[in-house]
């Protein structure tokens, strides 16, 4: 590897997309080990992820070291050519270390601890804490850094803690410190001087604890802010160890999809490969839109190939009503997921646990063992990877549509105080991205701040923050000769979760066509706002046009009669309300069309996803019916080996991946 270089995904998939899952032997007796490397090898898999809850299994009591049965299993992988991600078991610190340092348990906004017996009951914060993970995972990666069944080290597991307690407030001072300078400054970032809440000592700052009403929300968005940096601070510690002893491994940790608690755009960043758990609901009828989603998202953290960490191969355990995949669901999703850019299928878990919290949680390999169904479809996906690898790892996917998130808007925007909680910010952009997807249209994220300039077409459905400089990018964009469309309350405040005069920035108000901003009109739960050929949801606002703004669509009939629901100003589009889902995704197609972008392929049925990975096409029939998918030219399907000439049928769950 040439110096300065750190390694990729491509140096742990060396041309093959990486297959398997979380295996947690220490359930098991030894002789199931040999039982399941049998398996393994029957399904093609080809890596497992080990050590992720092991802190205690390692150091049953502190300072003792117990390698001797990982030993075992990094030599047993090794010999059967199945790599290794090897975990740092820090997410689960075993129960002594909080019994003998209860300094290292988070506290909530009450002030209650979160106790042992669970998983995740760390201090971010915790000087203790952070020496003893930093100790077990530098004896981790000094026995394993240079072992040859390792491919990629995986540190801690979903981070997603928060902390309000003592040692917590100490950080979250040091790091309004850091980011303010002085008291001044903070008081006048966080608006103290309403409720007379100005701080004349910064020993007076407190974490967003529970307080008899309101909470100040400049508080609660640099709480969010400092809890997504103490975070990262125990990822960068512990990457840094492994990255020491083994720097031609790449390091990773797991995202859990579209998730609040930290900025990945930032988190991304840090990691040599980007990856995420990901668990669409089978019972939903868009529960594929919802995985195209994350993966889109993931694909643009990770600039590129990026890695499933986990999924379910059947039903989980912790929604209210779980139910299994439809036979054809698990290789479908699977390999939308290779589609749009992961070049590794992985699950939790490899071996459905028989006891514990997720014993009802499925398995590659279920409580019906090898006969039954969950297997026998883990086998056939693990072919048809085998096949694809080849062709597949590496590749792009182009997008020509953008749709812009910021973690730190939406923590601006989930205030208490809003003018109204039925507006949730995941569920307006699930919307948008959801209208985009119906309309066949790849899309990727992009941050407000990244280079917009390779995208035809950029889509905000809700930036309720924006810096200056977001601001600056956005009318760019237009300037340059891109199509820029908007959903409502768009860039209300600055980064301080200031408001902006007239609500909403000048400079975007200008861009838009819109001269005055006279109200939001929030729509109650279930009630609709009639429009010129649609019906608007969630929300209406009474804007008064400027005079070179066409209004695409007005509302009609209320208070808001013959006001524009929908505005153009050139290239720039305003869209005050949220349309219902078939409006919304013809205004986005026509949009798009007229931005020069469009689907990769043409008259698609609307149950065919279809997505151009380099020169392969994907085409996927989530129906339960059989389809004509018309494909001009002559292709080869690389499932099955077929030929394909202007056409191919598709059936039920079925997937065909086309090469020229």
């Amino acid at each position: 590897m040439p110096a300065g270089r750190r390694p990729g995904l491509a140096d742990a998939t060396r041309g093959r997309v990486l297959f398997g899952g979380d295996y947690n032997p220490e359930q098991w007796p030894e002789e199931t080990w040999h039982d399941d490397v049998r398996l393994m090898r029957d399904a093609g898999v080809n890596s497992v992820t080990l050590g992720v809850f092991s802190w205690s299994r390692i150091e049953p009591h502190p300072g003792a070291r117990e390698f001797g049965w990982l030993d075992k299993l990094m030599d047993l992988m090794h010999d059967n050519g199945v790599g290794v991600v090897l975990a740092t078991p820090t997410s689960s610190p075993p129960p002594w270390l909080g019994r003998l340092h209860p300094e290292t348990l988070p506290r909530d906004e009450h002030g209650a601890i979160e106790w042992w017996g669970g998983r995740q009951h760390f201090s971010h914060s915790s000087a203790v804490y952070r020496r003893h993970a930093a100790a077990i995972t530098e004896d981790l990666a000094a026995r394993y850094g240079r072992h040859p069944a390792l491919t990629l080290w995986h540190i801690n597991n979903e981070y997603c803690t928060y902390d309000h307690g003592d040692e917590a407030a100490a950080a979250f001072r040091r790091w309004l410190r850091e980011r303010y300078g002085t008291l001044d400054a903070l008081n006048e970032a966080w608006g103290t001087a309403f409720w007379g809440q100005g701080y004349d000592t910064w020993d007076g700052i407190l974490p967003a604890r529970r307080t008899h009403y309101l909470r100040n929300p400049a508080q609660l968005l640099d709480f969010r802010r400092f809890t997504s940096d103490a975070l990262l601070e125990c990822y960068l510690a512990e990457r840094d160890i492994v990255a020491r002893h083994s720097p031609h491994i790449p390091v990773t940790t797991n995202f859990m999809p579209l998730w609040s608690g930290l900025d990945a755009w930032r988190w991304a960043e840090e990691e040599d490969v980007v990856s995420v758990d990901l668990y669409p609901d089978p019972r939903d009828p868009y529960g594929a839109q919802a995985g195209a989603l994350v993966q889109d998202l993931t694909r643009s953290q990770a600039r590129g190939p990026w890695m499933l960490m986990e999924q379910a191969a059947g039903p989980v355990n912790w929604r209210g009503v779980n139910h299994p995949k439809p036979r054809g669901v698990n290789r479908l999703w699977s390999l939308q997921a290779v589609a749009r850019g992961a070049d590794a299928v992985c699950y939790f878990q490899w071996r459905q646990s028989r006891q514990g919290a997720e014993k009802f949680h499925s398995g590659m390999l279920s409580h019906a063992g090898e006969q039954g169904r969950t297997f026998e479809e883990v086998k056939q996906l693990g072919r048809d990877l085998a096949r694809l690898g080849p062709q597949v790892t590496g590749r792009p996917v182009v997008a020509e549509v953008a749709v812009l998130h910021d973690w730190h808007s939406w923590w601006a925007g989930a205030q208490d105080g809003r003018p109204s909680t039925e507006v949730d910010y995941p569920d307006v952009l699930t919307a948008w991205h959801r209208a985009l997807w119906r309309a066949h249209l790849t899309a990727d994220f992009a941050h407000p701040e990244h280079d917009l300039s390779p995208y035809r077409l950029v889509v905000v459905p809700q930036l309720y923050a924006l810096t200056e400089r977001a601001v600056d990018n956005l009318l760019a964009f237009v300037r340059d000769g891109g199509t820029l469309v908007s959903g409502f309350l768009t860039g209300v405040a600055d980064h301080d979760d200031r408001v902006r005069p007239g609500g909403m920035d000048a400079r975007l108000r200008e861009l838009f066509g819109i001269r005055v901003l006279h109200e939001w009109w929030p729509l109650q739960a279930g009630e609709h706002t009639e429009c010129d050929g649609f019906r608007g949801t969630l929300w209406s606002e009474e804007i008064e046009p400027s005079d070179d703004a066409e209004p695409h669509a007005r509302y009609r009939g209320g208070d808001l009669d013959g006001m524009p629901a929908v505005l153009r100003r050139g290239r720039a589009w305003y869209v005050s309300t949220l349309p219902e889902p078939d409006p919304l995704r013809d205004l986005l197609a026509r949009i798009a069309a007229d931005a020069g972008a469009g689907p990769v392929l043409g008259e698609l049925p609307d149950q065919v996803e279809a997505v151009r990975r380099g020169d392969l096409l994907f085409l996927l029939n989530h129906g339960r019916d059989t389809v004509r998918v018309a494909v001009p030219g002559t292709h080869r399907d690389l499932l099955t080996g077929a030929g394909v000439t202007d056409g191919i049928t598709l059936g039920r769950y079925d997937v065909a991946v086309l090469a020229p």
